[in-house]
């Protein structure tokens, strides 16, 4: 994945599973910074008051991972489950996997997989959704050059983001950033120089 575009969880996701008696509840939602992560995983640990257990990872973009096996043995939770979103490229995320203790001891391999397991099928539920970062061009034009300016637009691969009608017509275009420049270039010939076109800073988006 390059720099202008990411994968992160199209929403949030749950799972439960069961392993030797013991219950465990995955939840994933998509956060995008650690003050959002923390408050999600402080919000389960709130609901799940009562379980043994609230272990929890999450990852940005740019690096930034943390992870917590909150009193399981060291490596069996936290890491496994942020295994499960390295291994897929998902970044953005925070996944709490909240276990009540079914009295039986598992072992290390045993409670890492079900660790993993159960943020897999959270992530699954959640979806994942690329995202995409798109230059914004704002283009103003008469209204003779409606067409011209749609059909162009649609062409080389840009998305209408809104259309303002008054005097004349301004348009807000979104281009992949990696054509941008072309994309621009492309719709001032269109405008044959009787009208304005600018950058207007950069959004990300599903695509």
């Amino acid at each position: 994945m390059d720099a202008a575009r990411y994968l992160a969880p199209a929403g949030d996701g749950a799972s439960i599973i069961t392993e030797k008696r013991s219950r465990f509840i995955g939840r994933v939602v998509h956060v995008t910074d650690e003050a959002a992560a923390k408050d999600e995983i402080a919000r389960v640990r709130a609901e799940h008051h009562d379980a043994r257990h609230n272990c929890w990872c999450y990852s940005f973009r740019g690096g930034a991972e943390r992870y917590s096996d909150d009193g399981e043995p060291q490596g069996t939770a936290g890491l496994p489950m942020l295994e499960v979103f390295r291994r897929k490229g998902v970044v953005d995320v925070c996944c709490v996997v909240t276990r009540y203790f079914g009295g039986i001891l598992l072992g290390a391999g045993r409670l890492s997989r079900a660790y993993s397991d159960c943020a897999g099928k959270a992530l699954a539920d959640a979806g994942i959704a690329q995202y995409r970062l798109f230059a914004r061009i704002e283009l103003t034009c008469a209204y003779s050059l409606i067409g011209r300016v749609t059909s162009e637009a649609a062409e080389i691969g840009c998305v209408i983001e809104n259309v303002e009608y008054g005097e004349r017509v301004v348009y807000s275009i979104l281009a992949p950033v990696e054509r941008a420049d072309a994309a621009k270039a492309r719709l001032a010939d269109t405008l044959a120089g009787t009208d304005t076109i600018a950058a207007a800073g950069e959004k990300w988006m599903v695509i």
